[in-house]
């Protein structure tokens, strides 16, 4: 089996070639085997289709090259609202986002960390968590999403909140 971070040099040119984005690959081990999770984009966002074109291509290559040994689940997916952060040009392009953080390794005592990314460098990203700089090494981040902003639910002027009634 051949490494997450080596089977993307190796898959990115069929997902190039096919007109998407390959912006990275989550590896994680299940009873039944390997499942490699991949992250596409495009101009236009990702449809159902998007993905089952991407598998069909991908599935081939690992067949045919015999990348991936014994059993395994492919699954190719769009990054969604909580996109996925792997490169540092993905930090760098939702820089001033809320982010979330997963940790190989401790920082300040924490491995979960959330917070507003505000600065990224070859090394390491800056994340504000209320008035406070958290620096966290690029090494030391298992995984990192970008936090869905939603609006705030709007009131019709003149009209108040209901209240729930009781007893």
């Amino acid at each position: 089996m051949i490494a997450s971070d080596a089977l993307e040099p190796l898959i990115s040119p069929t997902v190039s070639g096919l007109g998407y984005e390959l912006l990275g690959i989550e590896r994680q081990r299940l009873p039944q085997g390997l499942l490699l999770r991949l992250y596409i984009d495009g101009p236009e966002g990702i449809t159902l289709h998007d993905c089952e074109r991407v598998t069909k291509q991908v599935r081939d290559l690992f067949e045919v090259d015999n990348l991936v040994r014994g059993e395994y689940l492919l699954e190719v997916s769009s990054p969604g609202l909580d996109r996925p952060l792997f490169k540092q040009e993905h930090y760098r392009r939702f820089c001033g986002a809320t982010v979330q953080l997963r940790l190989r390794l401790p920082v300040a005592g924490r491995r979960r960390l959330q917070g507003v990314l505000t600065q990224v460098d070859d090394t390491q990203v800056v994340l504000v968590f209320e008035n406070e700089n958290f620096t966290v090494p690029l090494s030391a981040i298992d995984r990192a999403r970008v936090v869905p902003e939603w609006p705030d639910k709007q009131v019709p002027k003149g009209k108040a909140p209901r209240k729930k009634q009781t007893g």
